[in-house]
C-alpha cells in the first residue's frame, strides 16, 4: 500500500528535541550496550548479581538507565518529565513498575498508589488517562484457578472478590474524574476472569464516553475475534468500547507454556501474522469509530503510519479525541515526537517507583530491546544521525 499519510518519522531534529548533548550522549551508551547480545546479556546479570549481594548501585543506576527510561522514583518527582512531555504537546500516563509483592498489604498498597496517579491526573491537564495492572492488586495464581474453573475455597473467594473491589474502586474514582483508565492485558491463562472484570467496568462506566479500557494483544492468534466480540457486546448493552492494541509482551513465555502442556501455541507463527493482525484490529477500531475510542500502543513505524491514514481517509481530525498513539518513555522517540508535531494525540507510559523496585521493568526493556529485532539497531541509528547532526550545526 502506498502511504501518503503528512507524518515522517525521519526528522531527528523533532524527535530528540527534548534531549539534550549530554542525554543524546547517554542514551547513545545505553543503547549501544544495548545492542549487542552479548555486552547486555553479560551487564544485565552483573547488575542482577550486584543488587543481589547488596552494591550501592542505587545512584549509578538512576543516573543512567533509570533516568532514560523512567519518570522518577514517585509522583511529585515524575513532574519534571511530565512538563518536560507536555512542552512538545505529549502526554504522560503514569505506570506504576513495582513488582514482586504478592500479599494483600502489598496489593493495598499498589491500588492506593493507582488512586494516587488517578488524584493526579484529576487537575493535570498533560496526564490524559492513567493504567494498573490486575497482577498488581491481586494475586495471579488465584485469577489461574478462577480461569481453570477450580472450586475456590471461602479464603480464596474472599481474595477474589477483593480483587473485583478493587478494580472496581479504581474505575470509579476515575470515572468520577473523568479520567480513562487503561487495564493492562496479562498471559493467556489469566486473561479471561479480567476480561470479565473490564467489560463489568465499561458497562457501568463507559456509558457515555470510553472511561475503561481493556488491552488487546493482538500476536494472540484469538484476539482480532476477540475484539469484534467485544465491540458486538459493547453495542449490544449499549457501552462505548476502550481498546489499547499491542502487538503482547509474553511470547516467549507463551510459547514455552503451550510446549510443556503439549498445547497449540496461542501466540501467531510470524512477526507478519501478527502484523497483518494488528493492523486490522486498527482498521475494525477506525471503522467502528463512532462506539470505539482507541490507544495505538505500537512502537512500529508501519502502524503508526497506518493509522494515520486511515484517520486521513475517514476525514478524521489530527486530534480526534478517539485516537490516540502511545509508546514507552525512552524509547521511539521518533514517532511520539513526529506524531506530536503533526497534531496527532500522543502519549509515552512514564513508569515511576523506587529504583530497586522497578528493575524487573527495567531488565525487560533491555531484553525487549535485545531480542526484538531491529529495535535497538534502529534507536541507536537514530541517536547517532541527531548527534552527528548537532556537530554539523555546532561547526
Amino acid at each position: 500500500m502506498q502511504l501518503k499519510s503528512n507524518v515522517s518519522f525521519d526528522d531527528t531534529s523533532i524527535a530528540f528535541a527534548s534531549r539534550s548533548d549530554k542525554a543524546l550522549r547517554k542514551a547513545n551508551f545505553l543503547f549501544s550496550i544495548v545492542n549487542n547480545p552479548w555486552i547486555s546479556s553479560l551487564s544485565t546479570g552483573l547488575v542482577k548479581l550486584g543488587l543481589k549481594i547488596g552494591l550501592p548501585l542505587n545512584g549509578v543506576i538512576k543516573n543512567t538507565v533509570f533516568e532514560h527510561f523512567c519518570g522518577g522514583e514517585t509522583i511529585a518527582e515524575s513532574e519534571k518529565t511530565i512538563q518536560e512531555l507536555a512542552r512538545f504537546n505529549i502526554g504522560t500516563i503514569l505506570d506504576y513498575s513495582v513488582e514482586g509483592g504478592d500479599n494483600e498489604e502489598s496489593f493495598d498498597h499498589t491500588t492506593q498508589e493507582i488512586l494516587e496517579t488517578i488524584e493526579k491526573a484529576k487537575d493535570h491537564p498533560n496526564i490524559p488517562f492513567c493504567v494498573f495492572k490486575t497482577t498488581g492488586i491481586g494475586s495471579s495464581a488465584l485469577l489461574q484457578k478462577v480461569q481453570e474453573g477450580v472450586e475456590l475455597t471461602e479464603e480464596e473467594q474472599t481474595a477474589y472478590d477483593r480483587i473485583k473491589q478493587r478494580v472496581e474502586t479504581i474505575c470509579a474514582k476515575a470515572h468520577q474524574y473523568g479520567i480513562p483508565v487503561l487495564m493492562d492485558a496479562e498471559e493467556t491463562w489469566i486473561q479471561e476472569p479480567i476480561d470479565e472484570m473490564a467489560y463489568a467496568m465499561m458497562k457501568k462506566f463507559n456509558q457515555k464516553r470510553a472511561i475503561v479500557y481493556n488491552t488487546y494483544q493482538m500476536y494472540r492468534v484469538d484476539m482480532l475475534a476477540n475484539l469484534k466480540k467485544a465491540f458486538h457486546y459493547a453495542a449490544m448493552h449499549n457501552y462505548y468500547l476502550g481498546a489499547k492494541l499491542v502487538r503482547g509482551a509474553y511470547m516467549e513465555k507463551e510459547r514455552e507454556r503451550a510446549e510443556e502442556l503439549g498445547q497449540s501455541s496461542p501466540i501467531h507463527p510470524t512477526k507478519e501474522a501478527t502484523d497483518a493482525s494488528y493492523d486490522k484490529a486498527l482498521a475494525y477500531c477506525v471503522d467502528n469509530k463512532q462506539r470505539i475510542s482507541m490507544i495505538n500502543g505500537s512502537h512500529n513505524e508501519y502502524s503508526n503510519y497506518y493509522l494515520a491514514l486511515l484517520m486521513e481517509k475517514h476525514s478524521m481530525k489530527n486530534d480526534d479525541y478517539r485516537i490516540w498513539f502511545a509508546q514507552l518513555y525512552g524509547m521511539s522517540e521518533n514517532i511520539s515526537f513526529n506524531l506530536a508535531r503533526a497534531g496527532y494525540n500522543v502519549a509515552k507510559y512514564v513508569p515511576y517507583g523506587p529504583v530497586r523496585s522497578v528493575m524487573p521493568y527495567l531488565f525487560r526493556r533491555a531484553e525487549e530491546n535485545t531480542s526484538v529485532a531491529g529495535q535497538s539497531s534502529r534507536e541507536l541509528t537514530l541517536i547517532r544521525r541527531e548527534i552527528k547532526r548537532r556537530r554539523k550545526v555546532q561547526r
